[in-house]
Order: structure tokens, then C-alpha cells, then sequence
């Protein structure tokens, strides 16, 4: 006779409890499905990867980012994204595991304050299945989208720097909130607490990425001033506690950067002036829009024809851009619409006075048998009885977080759309949290609204998904046909099913079933990728999911740029062995058909500007003669090739120019006093597989011209293809 109560009681703990124990799986699954085959990834980025190892060995490179541990010049981003890596590195000691492991750890915090916002904005506004389930279905988008499996495994500054975007908002969302609770006293120091959080993440982005974390900055600001339940001059007031506390959080590093004496602290990579707010206003500011990025060496609009592709609105929809990113963005930009124009509506019908409930409830003060006037249209009436208009009502403000959720959402798009100077493709990472986002609340809203109308937008949604899905996929490798197929017939079938059903109460067990299957069908292909881009290897500097490769045209990026990832180790290819030369410096094979970038003829040669070389074991072994001797065992032009022999020999090892070459450190005199001081043993010049050659392209470039004095004034040995000068024999 106790069976069945407790059974019963067994059923209702599992009831209660299976939003956290659904929330909790899904986390954790994230981060295990990002943390398999994490090693086959090697060392990533080996430009940021020889930054993390010279972190995790010198003090003054971990606080400045320096490429080599003897600190000649640092990479061209801050470097906040690695300190992280570093410091994992320091505990656990440099590999590929410890150096990636905060990233995927990253992925983890990005999709608990995903659902954490979804759940505020929806507070008092849906009811609160809805609310968690919705919630959910954000998680569940943000962790099944490739580019997020890519770059929340791979070393680059993106992972932490979307991060701290989504900080910052989920930051003035409780700061909001906690100056609409109506039924307390307004603390002050916790509404400042929330923002000052929200400007050190912010601040924290900028040093992480410079002026894209600004992106999603007028959102916020916007929604501050438009649903804090305040005076004016109090909201605009307010607004300087989170400015604030922005610029004492990134401009610490700044001034000490720029107050810091030249000769006592590493080259600013990626200034012409040994500048930061030269890198942060022209290479990494302004010159990415205008493509007039001195020191680069292409761009919109430089002399290699707009080597970065086509600009414009379609930008994110076709090629290269769209097989990254653009699986649920149509549906997030057709939800955030809708939604826009229910908010309207209920407001309008809030100025009307009309009764608003959500779920099912009933206002304070309101009978549930009082009826809407009949001077009300019905869309108010729906719109009235879908959401409470102001958005600042109660715990939640919808208003609020679709505003700000959306803002990122269209001014990323439009500033990656029209971007003229450099631009991969991977950079489309940061619109995956908005899109997740405005997907969850967009959809929530019309599932709790009865009739005709919000079925067939939620029909239309799913529809739109599945057709775009299968359009956007037909132009990629590895995605079975069955597959697509099976996407667009459900698609189409569930939708047509919302439609019949439209004017009838569905049961519990319909409604269940049609959900399993909107999930399933729409995340099945972008699951199907990043299963694939998790299952295969990713190095180089130009990186993108798998079944597809960077489509840029010329230029940096482009065909004919040679270059290759490495392995910790020197191992080369997938796990057939096979190599194949990829464009960019880019390495993403699959499982099974492996392939390196790499030089035509390189054998144990340069790597080029995009990919890390890739020294044969005799060309190692010779390196590290005396390595200990001297402060950098060799010198190079170009980052990505000094990174390479850095992290083969664990030894410091000069890049001339910077990543690019185009840098002007050292000077051809500073570096003739380096070789007369003994500090430089090495100069390693180009192979015979061509490449980015000793000068770096320009003859007028410092890089050149240390290559012209080191070629006339010292003899040249070639081991493996590379030409070597010993500097010590001078």
C-alpha cells in the first residue's frame, strides 16, 4: 500500500527538481563534449600559444603579453584572454590541455549566464515552465553551434571575450531588477555593485579585444536609460558608476603600458610607434571598418583588392560567413521582430488600460471573470494578455533584455557585415549568445499567448529555420543528404501541424512531442558539425568549423598564402598521416583525412605568416646548441614563425616585425647591437619552398633590411631546406 505514494512522491521530487538537474546535465555535458579530443588541437593559434608559454615562464611577459619570454615584443591584442592560459599553465605546466582548458571551462559560465539572463528578462512575464524551459532551449542552441565548438577549444581571445560581453549584460540586468523591486527598499550599493560588475566586464573585454566589446554597449545604455525605475537624472547619473568603474578596470593597463619607458618593457606588436592606443585606434580600431590598417598586409582597402571579402547586409547569410554562423540567425532576426511588435502592442493596450496577465493569471485588483472592453481590437487583446508592456513590471524586464540581447544582436551583424579591413570568419562567435537569447525569449513569448496568430509565427519559425538550414548546408561538405532532408520535411510538417492546430487546445503529450521534435530538427545539423569540428583538428591562425574553409579572397586569409599548423612535438597531419596544403594558414581537418598547411616543398621549413613552421628534428637539435647561452636562440621575421621554433625548442626566439614582419622592431641598428652583445645566436632565414621570405615582403621594412645585413655579412648553412646564420660566428 506504500508503493504508490511513494511513487507519487518520487514523481513529484523529479517534477520539481528537473530544471537544475537538466541545467546541470546540460553543462556539464558542454564542457565534456569540449574537452574530448581537446589535445588533437596541438598548440591552436601557435602565436598566441608561444605568448601563453612565455606567460607561464617570465612575470613581465605574462603582464605585458609578450611573445618570448625574453620580451621583445608582445602580441598585437592585450592580454587578458592570456593571462588565463597562462596562469592554468603555471599549475598544471604547459601543454595543449592546461593552455586550452579555461577556454572550454569558458564555454561552461557562457551557457549558465545565457539561461540566467533568459530567466530574468522572462520573470513575472511567462510563467515560470516556460521561463526555465525557454531558458533552456538558449543553453541548448548556444552549445550545439560549431563556431562556439570551435573557439571555445581553441586559444584565440574570442572564448573570454564573449564571456564578459554576456557578463556585462546578465551585470545590469540584476542592477535593473533590483531597482524595480517594488516591495523593497531600493539598496543602493547593491544596484552599484551590479554595475561597477558590469563595467569591470566590459573593461576586462577591452583588454581582452579591444573595441568589440564596445559593440554591445549602446544596448545596455539604451536599456538602462529607458526601464530604470527612476528619476532622469538619476538614470543618466547611474550611467557613470558602470563608465566608471570600465575605465579604472582597463585603463590601469593602459597607463602602465604607456607610462612604462620604451627601453623597459617589450614592443607593442602591431604598432608602427611602439604605441598602444596607436594599436587600439588604427590596426585593431578604426582601420578594421576603413581596411586602412598600416602595418597589414591586406584588407578592403589596401592594394590587394579587397582581400577580406564582399561587404554588406548578405555578408553573414552566404559563403564561408554564413556556413559559420548564420543556422539560426534568420529565425533570431524574424523572432526579434515579432516579439518588437507584441511589446508595442501590449504597451498600447497598457496606455489603454487593459487588463495584462501572463500564463493564465490575473492582474491584482482584476476578477478572472472581468472581461477586455470591447473598444479593444483583438491583436491588442492578445498582446495584452501575452506580457506585462512596460518590461519593468515585477522581478523580470522583457523590454530590457530584448533590448539589449537585440542590440548586440543587429549592431554586431551590421559591423561585421561592413567591415573593409581584416575579418575571419571565426569572429561570428560573438553573435551566437544574442542569437540564443532572442531565439529563447521570442519564442516564449508566443508560446504563451493562445489563438491563431502566435501559432503561425511559431510555424513560421520553425519553418524558416529548417528551409535555411537545408539551403545553407547544401553547400557543404559532410552533411548527409538524409540528413538534410529529414530537417526540412519536419520543419515543414511540424509547422503545417502548429497551423491545424491552431484554434484547439493541444494536449500535453502533442505539445511535448512537437517541442522534442522543433529541437531535434533544427539543432541536428548544427549538432552534426560541431560533433565533427570537436571530432577533427584545428590549428592555424585562419580557423573555421568543419566542412568548410576560410573564403577569403587574396590577402591574408586568401589563396596562395602558404602555411600550417603544428603539433606539440612536430607531428604533422591527421590521423591518416596525409598532408595537403590549406589556404591561410589554416588547419581544420577531420578525423580520419587529416591534412597540415604547409609550404610547397617545405619539409622542415617555414611555416609562412599565417602558419607556425614546423623544424625537422636536426634543425631542432642544432637550435638548442648553447640555446641556454643566449637570450633569444634564434631570430626570425614573422610571429607565427618564431612561435614555431619557440614552442619546438622552449627556448625564446625573436620575431622581427612582429606578426606580420611590417613592425618596425628591432631597428636594424638595435639589432646590430643585440648580435655584438652576444644576446641573438640564430638568424633563421627562408626556406626553399618560398614563402614569406627573410624580409618580409618590403624592402624598405626594418625586417628587410636586417635580412640584407645578415645575408651580406655572415655565411649561410641550410639544414632541412632553411637557411640558417650563425650570428655568434661574426
Amino acid at each position: 500500500m506504500s508503493e504508490t505514494p511513494t511513487r507519487y512522491a518520487r514523481t513529484r521530487g523529479l517534477r520539481r527538481h528537473w530544471y537544475p538537474i537538466t541545467l546541470t546535465v546540460l553543462t556539464l555535458g558542454t564542457i565534456a563534449a569540449f574537452l574530448a579530443n581537446l589535445t588533437a588541437n596541438g598548440w591552436a593559434n601557435s602565436f598566441y600559444a608561444a605568448a601563453v608559454q612565455a606567460g607561464s615562464e617570465n612575470w613581465e611577459a605574462f603582464l605585458f603579453g609578450s611573445l618570448d619570454s625574453a620580451n621583445a615584443i608582445t602580441v598585437d591584442k592585450p592580454p587578458a584572454s592570456l593571462w588565463l592560459m597562462a596562469l592554468s599553465a603555471r599549475v598544471f605546466g604547459f601543454s595543449s590541455f592546461s593552455m586550452l582548458l579555461p577556454q572550454v571551462l569558458l564555454a561552461g559560465v557562457s551557457e549558465l549566464l545565457i539561461v540566467h539572463s533568459v530567466r530574468l528578462s522572462l520573470r513575472s512575464h511567462v510563467g515560470p515552465g516556460l521561463e526555465k524551459a525557454a531558458a533552456l532551449g538558449a543553453g541548448v542552441i548556444f552549445a550545439f553551434s560549431p563556431v562556439v565548438a570551435l573557439m571555445f577549444r581553441f586559444n584565440n581571445p574570442d572564448a573570454l571575450l564573449v564571456t564578459l560581453m554576456i557578463g556585462a549584460v546578465v551585470a545590469t540586468q540584476h542592477a535593473l531588477r533590483t531597482l524595480t523591486e517594488a516591495h523593497r527598499r531600493r539598496p543602493s550599493r547593491r544596484i552599484a555593485g551590479w554595475l561597477i560588475l558590469a563595467g569591470v566586464c566590459l573593461g576586462l573585454g577591452f583588454l581582452t579585444k579591444q573595441f568589440q566589446v564596445l559593440l554591445i554597449v549602446p544596448g545596455l545604455a539604451v536599456s538602462w536609460v529607458l526601464f530604470a525605475r527612476t528619476s532622469w537624472p538619476r538614470r543618466l547619473l547611474w550611467l557613470l558608476v558602470p563608465l566608471g568603474s570600465m575605465i579604472v578596470s582597463a585603463g590601469w593597463w593602459i597607463a602602465l603600458v604607456e607610462l612604462t619607458p620604451a627601453g623597459s618593457r617589450p614592443y607593442v606588436g602591431g604598432s608602427q610607434s611602439n604605441s598602444f592606443l596607436e594599436l587600439t585606434f588604427g590596426y585593431n580600431g578604426f582601420g578594421r571598418l576603413t581596411g586602412n590598417e598600416t602595418g597589414s598586409v591586406g584588407g578592403g582597402g589596401g592594394g590587394q583588392g579587397g582581400g577580406w571579402g564582399e561587404t554588406g547586409v548578405t555578408r553573414l547569410f552566404t559563403g564561408s560567413f554564413g556556413q559559420q554562423v548564420s543556422w539560426f540567425l534568420p529565425t533570431a532576426l524574424f523572432l526579434l521582430i515579432v516579439t518588437i511588435v507584441l511589446l508595442i502592442l501590449a504597451e498600447a493596450a497598457r496606455r489603454r488600460r487593459v487588463p495584462t496577465v501572463t500564463d493564465g493569471t490575473v492582474p491584482t485588483g482584476t476578477r478572472s471573470t472581468d472581461t477586455i472592453p470591447d473598444t479593444v481590437t483583438d491583436g491588442e487583446k492578445d498582446a495584452g494578455l501575452a506580457v506585462r508592456a512596460s518590461g519593468a513590471i515585477g522581478g523580470g524586464s522583457l523590454g530590457a533584455g530584448l533590448l539589449m540581447w537585440g542590440a548586440w544582436l543587429i549592431v554586431t551583424w551590421l559591423v561585421l557585415s561592413n567591415m573593409n579591413g581584416i575579418v575571419h570568419e571565426y569572429y561570428t562567435v560573438a553573435l551566437i549568445p544574442a542569437i540564443a537569447a532572442v531565439i529563447g525569449l521570442g519564442v516564449a513569448v508566443l508560446l504563451a499567448r493562445d489563438g491563431f496568430l502566435p501559432r503561425l509565427l511559431l510555424a513560421v519559425a520553425w519553418a524558416l529555420t529548417g528551409a535555411w538550414q537545408f539551403i545553407i548546408s547544401s553547400q557543404m561538405t559532410g552533411v548527409p543528404g538524409v540528413l538534410r532532408w529529414c530537417v526540412l520535411i519536419v520543419s515543414i510538417l511540424g509547422a503545417l501541424v502548429l497551423i491545424v492546430t491552431a484554434h484547439r487546445r493541444i494536449g500535453t503529450a502533442l505539445a511535448s512531442v512537437l517541442v522534442a521534435l522543433a529541437i531535434l530538427g533544427s539543432a541536428a545539423i548544427p549538432a552534426q558539425l560541431a560533433v565533427r569540428t570537436i571530432a577533427g583538428t584545428t590549428q592555424g591562425s585562419i580557423v573555421t568549423i568543419a566542412g568548410t574553409s576560410s573564403g577569403m579572397g587574396g590577402g591574408p586569409g586568401g589563396g596562395g598564402m602558404p602555411g600550417g599548423g603544428v603539433r606539440p612535438g612536430g607531428g604533422a597531419g591527421g590521423t591518416d598521416g596525409t598532408t595537403g596544403g590549406t589556404p591561410g594558414g589554416t588547419r581544420n581537418s577531420e578525423a580520419g583525412r587529416g591534412s597540415t598547411g604547409g609550404m610547397p616543398g617545405g619539409g622542415g621549413g617555414m611555416g609562412g605568416l599565417l602558419g607556425a613552421s614546423e623544424p625537422s628534428d636536426e634543425l631542432t637539435q642544432l637550435l638548442e646548441e648553447d640555446a641556454a647561452d643566449y637570450t633569444w636562440a634564434a631570430a626570425t621575421t614573422g610571429a607565427n614563425q618564431a612561435a614555431g621554433y619557440q614552442l619546438a625548442l622552449e627556448e625564446p626566439v625573436m620575431a622581427i616585425g612582429g606578426f606580420n614582419g611590417t613592425d618596425p622592431s628591432p631597428t636594424l641598428a638595435e639589432f646590430k647591437q643585440l648580435v655584438a652583445d652576444g644576446k641573438i645566436h640564430y638568424y633563421i632565414g627562408s626556406g626553399s619552398g618560398g614563402g614569406q621570405g627573410p624580409g618580409g615582403g618590403n624592402e624598405d621594412s626594418a625586417s628587410s633590411q636586417i635580412a640584407a645585413w645578415v645575408e651580406a655579412n655572415y655565411e649561410v648553412t641550410t639544414v632541412d631546406s632553411v637557411s640558417l646564420y650563425d650570428l655568434s660566428a661574426g
